[in-house]
């Protein structure tokens, strides 16, 4: 993982075994032992209502963490049973969003502007010599491409240019799965999974790795998303 003074902003899911305790306070616990970070609930999930007893049970908030209500039921959660949190649901609305994202790249900026070289070519020269190009300036040289200005303007993070230019599956199957796990993933046994680097190989190796651990764990098991402070 990134310094404590990077991590502002990312988002953790811890997962609790089944019968645990796993209320806020212990998934902050958690993050606050392996992390040194302070977090607060992240609503990413949408609650699952079943076909029929769904009638019923949307109303009610049990087995849910921080869950959000709309005309008195319950559509969203920063956690809680994993029977209860719709994650196809959740990671079908990151594919969709994501969808219109690099359709909308693809045709306002890729067939408008030549091909950028991604941000990781310039933290690669950084680091390989800082004393030569510092990271202001190895920021600047990034971001004063034609196509990464195109991005700014155009409200797209150019920092995921190279996912942008993997393609429409790459860039919509990486977004799902961060919807489902996020920046890095806490094991009920305590472990910490994280990305090895920023890069968006890195990424995909972590996110299929906590994806497995997730689709693994038993329904009655906790999951809690938090967003680091």
């Amino acid at each position: 993982m990134p310094t404590p003074a990077a991590i502002v902003g990312l988002t953790v899911t811890v997962c609790f075994s089944p019968g645990a305790d796993a209320d806020w306070f212990a998934a902050c616990e958690k993050v606050h032992d392996l992390l040194d970070a302070h977090g607060t609930p992240a609503r990413r999930y949408h609650v699952r209502h079943r076909p029929v007893i769904g009638w019923l049970t949307r109303f009610f908030g049990y087995y849910l963490l921080d869950a959000v209500r709309r005309f008195g039921a319950v559509t969203r959660a920063a956690g809680g049973r994993k029977s209860r949190l719709d994650l196809t649901r959740t990671a079908a609305t990151a594919a969709r969003h994501a969808t219109l994202r690099w359709r909308a790249w693809n045709t306002l900026i890729a067939t408008t502007t030549r091909p950028a070289r991604p941000w990781e070519d310039f933290l690669a020269h950084h680091h390989a010599d800082p004393a030569t190009i510092p990271p202001n300036e190895a920021r600047r040289r990034f971001e004063q491409q034609p196509q990464v200005l195109a991005m700014i303007a155009h409200h797209l993070d150019p920092y995921e240019l190279s996912a942008y230019q993997a393609g429409e599956h790459t860039y919509v199957g990486l977004h799902w799965r961060i919807a489902l796990i996020g920046d890095a993933l806490i094991t009920t046994d305590g472990r910490l999974l994280a990305p090895a680097s920023d890069s968006v190989a890195d990424r995909f190796r972590f996110l299929n790795e906590a994806c497995t651990y997730v689709r693994g764990l038993r329904p009655d098991a906790r999951l809690c998303a938090i967003t680091l402070a």
